[in-house]
């Protein structure tokens, strides 16, 4: 992904993001300079990867498989940092969705925050790691235990969340003609460089492309741009 287009979005989830009445904390919105100046402050925030988080997952189709996602509170498994919990805000364009994956760790309940519809695909993997393609899914729906057909669209409306277990694949997106989608997700501490299993030949962080001089640093450039905590 181009620089110029990681920054686009973060604007445009910012504005989404406020029409709705979601406010974000106040380092959402800092240009490198701000982070620089904060850096002895913020170990808590780069230990647990809060911040945004722009990718393609290396599809080169941003607009159909990709993802804008800010990470507002977590914490490191094993370690007395951050929070035991984990939630992140994820504003998606209509017709954009995330690659099918599961995690083998972490419980997460994804909650249709308004603005749209969400859709969602679950299959149940199996000991190989394979989807299984026959067996039924049982899932939460709001606290409700419902049997889903693998592989079988469901439609999660504004306010209601869908709560998924280790081993769970899950595709989920914003379903076309219902217009952009907030997804919220609340869940166990997250890793995601380590507790992602993508079924499609994806990686988890886009590969940038600099074209302009960078204003907002992503979650995963933080060492980068502000050295070793």
């Amino acid at each position: 992904m181009k620089r110029s287009e990681i920054q686009k979005e973060i604007k445009w989830a910012g504005e989404l993001l406020k029409k709705h009445c979601f406010y974000l904390p106040e380092f959402a919105e800092w240009t490198l300079g701000e982070w620089k100046k904060n850096a002895e402050k913020i170990d808590v925030i780069r230990a647990t990867m809060r911040g945004w988080d722009i990718t393609d997952y290396g599809m080169g189709d941003f607009k159909t498989v990709g993802s804008v996602l800010f990470t507002l509170r977590n914490g490191v498994v094993g370690r007395n940092i951050g929070t035991p919990y984990a939630e992140k805000v994820i504003p998606l364009h209509e017709g954009q969705r995330l690659p099918m994956h599961f995690h083998a760790v972490k419980t997460e309940d994804i909650i249709n925050r308004g603005g749209g519809m969400m859709y969602m695909k679950l299959y149940n993997a199996l000991p190989d790691g394979e989807p299984d393609r026959e067996g039924h899914v049982n899932v939460s729906v709001d606290g409700i235990l419902k049997t889903i057909g693998a592989g079988e669209e469901f439609l999660v409306g504004p306010g209601s969340s869908v709560s998924l277990t280790p081993r769970m694949y899950h595709i989920f997106g914003a379903k076309q003609g219902y217009g952009d989608l907030i997804v919220g997700e609340v869940s166990s501490v997250n890793d995601d460089n380590t507790d992602n299993y993508f079924y499609e030949k994806v990686s988890r962080f886009a590969e940038i492309e600099e074209d302009e001089e960078l204003v907002y640093p992503l979650c995963n450039e933080y060492e980068k741009v502000l050295g070793s905590i």
